[in-house]
């Protein structure tokens, strides 16, 4: 399934706690292996239809319950915002865990009345129904109904249609105010795109694991205790049939729930400790049990693994000095003492005006290549020279070189390109400044629960 993300403050999910830990578990050790996995998901039902809440569940008062600065929040539109979760995620209440439903709705409806309020004082930002419609068929789209069909289906779960579309439309003009805003701050250097491609090829041919992930913030959901409960409690839905994706968006505090919860391939040895536990042993297609780290919960699940990427592709450019196979020692040391007098001049921008300038001397711009397919010689510089150095010089059968390692990539049909690398990372900076925009505003508003 693939629903949009309704608001930026739904990581709230391990208030969905039907019961309580015996003892705190910050500094839990990972549990053993056999315990990693909870169980296999099936990717049917990410795409199976989803179910409308009985409305006769969900009776409460339509007094007032909070007030966000001047504007009230009633129960009508918690009780829609409740209906709204549940067919999002199709996680089902219970009678024990619906008073933390509750407050996650709460929660959700005070983040967008303070998203409304801050959309407010910008003239230029206001969402036309068209937007909305594009937005409701977008949404109808990825799972796989007509914009009619999918109205109708939210219809008879209970939630009224015009208090639907006006949370679309300050999702999308909250979406539009922090682009504007942080669009400069956002902004992704060359320089960065260049590391995270470098660190990309270096970790080529480490194991690789494609992920989705969960996280819960335990200071967001009341300490440890109730994040490991609520993840259990997600665990277990999930395991029984609520999608991954619908419930990653919707109840995880990691950047990855703008993405269903996709994290991409995470390579070996760079998460902490206790994840890395949990991907070691876990099949394609199980979703791991609760996974306590400092500071809140994951839940971990495994998409696809692979053994590491199959192509590396280097840049190289040389200059050389002609040697048969057969040159004493005499010569080769004499090309060498050459070829290190000019070593330290050259740069992959002006090897080969050098080389040209200098009778004896060859240059030559050897392209992109495999590398794999270059010489053994030329394979030690190509994978560990850092780029833009130039190497010591290397013998070959035709000579002896001093090569220049310009570039450096992975390749294949999975390689990501720079744009799509680009785009990851400033989507990341757009996602943090927005959290932080709207815990500022959190701070400064006047909020006020009803008791």
């Amino acid at each position: 399934m693939g629903f949009k993300r309704f608001t930026t403050g739904a990581a709230v999910a391990a208030l969905l706690a039907a019961a309580t830990l015996g003892q705190a578990v910050a500094q839990s050790a990972p549990p053993p292996a056999s315990e990693q996995a909870a169980g296999t998901l099936n990717p049917a039902a990410e795409a199976a239809p989803v179910r409308a809440a009985p409305q006769s569940q969900f009776q409460m008062a339509d007094g007032v319950v909070a007030s966000v600065n001047d504007r009230i929040i009633t129960g009508f539109d918690l009780r829609q915002r409740i209906l709204m979760t549940i067919a999002m995620t199709q996680v089902q209440p219970t009678p024990e865990t619906f008073p933390a439903l509750q407050q996650q709705a709460l929660n959700d409806l005070i983040d967008e009345r303070l998203q409304a309020q801050e959309i407010a004082k910008f003239e230029q930002l206001r969402i036309s129904d068209e937007e909305v419609d594009r937005e409701i068929a977008s949404m109808a789209r990825e799972v796989g109904a007509t914009p009619e069909a999918y109205m109708q289906f939210l219809a008879q779960g209970g939630i009224q249609i015009p208090a639907f579309r006006e949370s679309i439309r300050t999702r999308l003009g909250w979406s539009d105010l922090t682009v504007g805003r942080f669009r400069d701050r956002a902004r992704v250097s060359r320089s960065q795109v260049d590391q995270a491609m470098r660190q990309l090829t270096e970790s080529a041919t480490k194991p690789q694991y494609l992920i989705g992930e969960i996280y819960l913030d335990a200071a967001r959901v009341g300490g440890m205790q109730e994040a490991m409960n609520g993840a259990r409690q997600l665990v277990q839905q999930m395991v029984q049939g609520a999608p991954f994706q619908a419930v990653a968006r919707q109840f995880s505090s990691a950047p990855s729930a703008a993405r269903n919860g996709d994290a991409g391939w995470v390579v070996q040895g760079t998460v902490q400790p206790a994840l890395q536990s949990a991907l070691d042993v876990l099949e394609v297609g199980q979703l791991s049990n609760p996974i306590p780290v400092e500071g809140g919960v994951y839940i971990i699940y495994m998409r696809d693994k692979r053994a590491g990427a199959a192509t590396s592709l280097v840049s190289m450019k040389q200059v050389m000095v002609e040697l048969p196979e057969t040159a004493t020692e005499a010569e080769v040391n004499a090309a060498s003492a050459r070829l290190n007098a000019v070593r330290s001049q050259l740069t992959c921008d002006n090897i080969l005006t050098v080389a040209r300038g200098q009778d004896g001397l060859l240059g030559a711009d050897l392209g992109e290549a495999d590398v794999s397919d270059l010489l053994p010689q030329f394979q030690q510089v190509a994978r560990s020279a850092q780029i833009g150095t130039v190497s010591d010089p290397v013998r070959s059968p035709l000579g002896l070189h001093l090569l220049a390692v310009c570039d450096r990539r992975l390749g294949g049909p999975e390689a990501p390109s720079r744009q799509q690398i680009e785009n990851r990372l400033q989507g990341q900076n757009f996602a943090m400044l927005g959290r932080r925009y709207l815990r500022d505003l959190r701070e400064d508003a006047l909020i006020e629960i009803k008791q």
